[in-house]
């Protein structure tokens, strides 16, 4: 045993052992990991796998059971899912807010969390092994090349999921302006709302096709039944946007108190067409003061080289003159 530690200290540097320790340890837990997460068979199972009809060329299809990656995926949810309803409601909408709709949406995100640190920690183990061949680095560089990119790697679904979340929520908003005008159009020239919502959710989806998703949504959910108001109060939560919940707020008291639509969506459309120009001129007014940083740095240094920089190369000549 000493033998082997004084070989592998002799290859890979004092911390060898614990090195190939750490290897061994990963391997055994990459083993062990499908037994671990290997779930119990379902007695569902056999009778969701009798629900199949037959085709015109006698082939079978599942209903709505089909055996895919979501299924792959769903023998693993009492790892890949929260235990606690509350933050499994908050990380599902969440990513149904960024645009993830799927029954496996959750899991495939804690999947990535967990895929991603296993292989960055790999990445982290093999760099530092490297390191330590070409010389011998202090244990805190160590244990630094192996955790940052291990914890890099788990947080990179949340980041993504983030910026997808931002990036959605203000495609809606400025696209939410023109769809109230013409659904207003829409109204105004004789349809009715579910009508209108189509036909808006048809005619955005060049330019805005998350928003266009959304009253897609919308009019599939009023077609097959449900109450409207539920419907408005769903795509108010998975927009996350606030001027679309102040939007649906007013259309149910306007169904509530029997007052026109076409009013409330001309009033509405307005003042959200207000509110856009007010954003606008926000950021106009910023922009002075994000740019003089730019213009202290490129622009202040430049003109004293300029005008500063022939006296003080004079100044130089003189002093070196006069010291000979």
């Amino acid at each position: 045993m000493e033998a082997f530690t004084t070989l592998l200290t002799e290859q890979l540097g004092p911390f060898g052992p614990l090195l190939v320790i750490g290897i061994l340890g990963l391997f055994l837990i990459l083993l062990t990991a499908p037994v671990l997460l290997k779930k119990q068979k379902d007695p569902l199972d056999r009778l969701r796998a009798g629900n199949t009809v037959v085709t015109k060329g006698d082939k079978k299809a599942s209903l709505r059971f089909g055996g895919g990656k979501g299924d792959r995926l769903d023998r693993y949810k009492n790892f890949l899912e929260p235990k606690d309803e509350e933050e499994l409601s908050a990380i599902r909408l969440k990513l149904i807010q960024a645009g993830y709709r799927g029954k496996t949406a959750v899991q495939t995100f804690y999947f990535a969390q967990f895929a991603l640190g296993l292989i960055f920690l790999v990445i982290g183990v093999i760099y530092a092994i490297l390191q330590s061949t070409n010389g011998e680095p202090s244990t805190t560089t160590i244990l630094l090349s192996v955790l940052i990119p291990a914890g890099i790697g788990y947080f990179l679904p949340k980041y993504w999921i983030t910026k997808r979340l931002q990036t959605r929520q203000e495609q809606i908003q400025n696209g939410f302006p023109d769809s109230l005008d013409m659904m207003l159009v829409c109204v105004e020239a004789g349809q009715s709302l579910d009508q209108a919502i189509i036909r808006v959710s048809k005619e955005i989806r060049a330019g805005f096709p998350d928003l266009a998703d959304e009253y897609e949504m919308v009019a599939n959910e009023i077609k097959a039944g449900k109450d409207k108001t539920a419907v408005l109060r769903d795509m108010s939560e998975r927009a996350g946007v606030a001027d679309v919940a102040s939007f649906v707020t007013v259309l149910i008291q306007s169904q509530q108190f029997g007052t026109s639509i076409a009013e409330a969506l001309r009033v509405y459309a307005a003042e959200m067409r207000d509110k856009r120009v007010m954003r606008a001129e926000e950021k106009a007014n910023t922009l002075p003061t994000k740019m003089t940083l730019a213009t202290m740095v490129l622009t202040v240094p430049p003109l004293l080289i300029i005008l500063v920089g022939p006296s003080v190369y004079s100044i130089v000549t003189l002093l070196s003159e006069n010291s000979f």
